[in-house]
């Protein structure tokens, strides 16, 4: 999965520090990706307070960061207190960086995260119109079953293997990297702007 595809942003793990960036990315997407991202149409303090409980859910959330902000995220979410044999994926995409093949690298890093983690069924939500949703788990080959105007999609992820393990303990590092380098490009704005 190649960080060099999106021009003027990347793909990173988000850190529990973080939280305020995935909140201000769902507060961002407008009625209808939020419509689609969450089934029904929420409120921005609904939004806010689920953006909080990102880390207490345990979720692992990637983001398409582009100059310290995200504008697409994917969430990893167990089933249960614990790590099991089935975990929840999630998605959303800002209208403005929609076709540009970000979702479909974000679900392969929420693949590897669940196989990672001894996943071995992944289960993807969307409404029955979600199309791009749809075909997004479709490249991922997904088994899509339609019940009750909603697509629930199921994903096999592999075992882990040391080379799954490794490329995301390098992804790691490196989005962390990219993480505190942010940090500091914020913290030095803050501060030239005050002088």
């Amino acid at each position: 999965m190649s960080e060099h595809r999106f021009t003027g942003g990347s793909i990173r793990k988000l850190w529990p520090s973080e939280t305020d960036k995935f909140r201000d990315h769902l507060l961002r997407l407008d009625r209808e990706s939020r419509r689609m991202r969450f089934a029904h149409g929420v409120s921005d303090p609904f939004v806010e307070d689920y953006a909080s409980r990102m880390s207490e859910m345990g979720s692992i959330v990637f983001g398409y960061v582009v100059d310290g902000e995200v504008h697409a995220a994917a969430e990893l979410r167990k089933l249960g207190d614990h790590w099991g044999n089935e975990a929840e994926a999630a998605f959303s995409v800002e209208k403005a960086h929609q076709e540009r093949g970000i979702g479909t690298e974000l679900m392969g890093r929420v693949i590897r995260a669940a196989r990672n983690r001894g996943v071995h069924l992944l289960y993807m939500s969307c409404l029955a119109e979600n199309a791009k949703m749809q075909a997004i788990a479709r490249k991922h080959e997904a088994d899509l079953k339609f019940e009750y105007g909603e697509v629930i999609g199921e994903i096999v992820p592999q075992d882990a293997n040391y080379f799954s393990l490794l490329a995301e303990a390098v992804e790691d590092r490196v989005g962390y990297m990219m993480a505190v380098l942010d940090l500091q490009s914020r913290a030095a704005r803050r501060a030239q702007s005050a002088a």
